[in-house]
């Protein structure tokens, strides 16, 4: 199935200062949405198998996007999400979510061994969400436990479904609560 894209964004934030402090080089999120129509707004459909492999082309474009949105920095975190509008079923967006979905973010990206966290939910026009984020390549780096938040007005509406896909370059600013890091887990995979 060819999913209908209807509208796209690209959020970008950078910040440079936390609690008065510059950190070494400014955390970088961002983060990119399709908007697409809801083949199965209003009606109970069993086998989402369509959707899933309609969400493939889907990830690749948005992979796109958010490469070109990110520029020179290097992705140490990732995090996805959809909102279904009101016609529509939570399981909607989770199956347009997939690995299927993922796997060409992972691709531009140059890897990604963690699972990418997410979180769905269905609302109205203007219903805020907040994604979740983790380091790409060991969920135990707990300075990159992290998250946006994004609401877009008027979007989902009841017969759509808006995904999202966020990167950051680095963890928290001042992140300070031990554990792994980002470089123990580059060094042991060799990088």
């Amino acid at each position: 199935m060819e999913l209908k894209i209807r509208r796209k964004y690209i959020v970008t934030e950078e910040r440079n200062d936390e609690a008065g402090r510059r950190p070494d080089h400014p955390l970088r999120r961002i983060a990119v949405i399709a908007v697409v129509e809801n083949p199965y707004a209003g009606r109970y459909v069993e086998d989402l198998k369509s959707i899933i492999d309609g969400s493939v082309a889907l990830g690749k474009e948005m992979a796109s996007m958010a490469m070109s949105a990110f520029g020179r920095h290097e992705v140490q975190s990732y995090g996805k999400g959809g909102i279904v509008g009101t016609a529509g079923e939570q399981e909607h967006a989770n199956a347009m979510l997939t690995t299927a979905f993922a796997d060409p973010f992972r691709d531009a990206i140059g890897g990604g061994n963690a699972w990418i966290s997410s979180f769905t939910k269905v609302g109205p026009p203007g219903t805020l969400i907040d994604i979740p984020m983790n380091h790409k390549d060991d969920v135990y780096v707990r300075s990159h436990y992290d998250g946006m938040s994004i609401a877009i007005p008027g979007t989902p509406q009841p017969d759509e479904i808006a995904l999202f896909f966020c990167l950051a370059n680095r963890g928290r600013l001042n992140a300070r609560v031990g554990g792994l890091t980002h470089d123990a887990v580059m060094r042991k995979k060799g990088g």
